[in-house]
């Protein structure tokens, strides 16, 4: 199946201002996100999209493609809405600009399982949480499915209740829960309708934007796999990777 992956790249952050072109490593950030992606045998093309001209100007110096898109976009979804518009690939892949630990394998996996569910209109992965701190955390996000690997729900809070832990008065067991990895094959005509729609009432009390594709009634299919890595959210988590890559972990 002819996929593209769109990996869009703001220069803001709340947290680690500038940290797409990080470069303790020799290499932007953005930059080793681009090679991994372009290792993946599924793609036709690897595409950074980004409203700033020092990232593109950054992109163009490793030999990367790039495309400017407009500065009011409210999340990266619609940025990559934007560029998927001028082409013409079936399923549009959508890997953040600041992982660059995600394996080539796994981004062909998530293509290939869109391939397969012909009914969904897009897919993403989940992991089992390793630590009740993941479960419990608001900044990992928590995912139900149903017997065919349909979402039901994303949330997160600690989905599903262990009820009879609660009334044992046990601590959660870490493995009953799936822990949301914010990679997504979207088809591409699902993908230039999504930012048309309508924010949805618990898309709005989340603040997770894929609870609008389940509230429109759409499916989204969900492996499991072993992957079990953050993006680079601070300077330190960007410092624990610049470790990793020079100690050649």
């Amino acid at each position: 199946m002819k996929s593209v992956c769109i990996i869009p790249a703001r220069y803001g952050s709340t947290r680690f201002p500038a940290k797409i072109l990080a470069r303790e490593t020799g290499k932007f950030l953005v930059q080793h996100v681009y090679e991994q992606a372009s290792k993946a045998k599924c793609f036709s093309q690897v595409i950074v999209a980004t409203d700033d001209d020092r990232i593109v100007a950054a992109v163009r110096s490793f030999g990367g493609d790039v495309r400017l898109t407009r500065s009011d976009h409210p999340t990266g979804t619609d940025r990559i809405a934007e560029v998927a518009a001028t082409l013409d690939a079936p399923v549009v892949v959508n890997l953040q600009g600041d992982e660059p630990r995600v394996p080539p394998a796994l981004l062909e996996q998530l293509v290939a399982l869109l391939g397969r569910e012909s009914d969904a209109v897009c897919a993403t992965l989940a992991a089992r949480c390793k630590t009740l701190d993941e479960v419990l955390s608001p900044n990992v996000v928590k995912v139900v499915c149903d017997s065919r690997g349909r979402a039901l729900y994303f949330s997160r809070s600690a989905i599903p209740f262990d009820r009879a832990a609660h009334l044992a008065g046990q601590p959660l067991l870490a493995a009953n829960h799936l822990k949301h990895i914010g990679l997504y094959a979207y088809r591409r005509d699902f993908l230039l309708a999504f930012p048309k729609l309508p924010q949805t009432p618990l898309e709005k009390l989340e603040s997770l934007e894929q609870l609008r594709t389940l509230e429109s009634g759409r499916a989204i299919a969900v492996a499991e796999v072993e992957f079990d890595s953050r993006g680079i959210d601070t300077s330190e988590d960007y410092a624990a990777f610049v470790a990793e890559m020079k100690s050649g972990l």
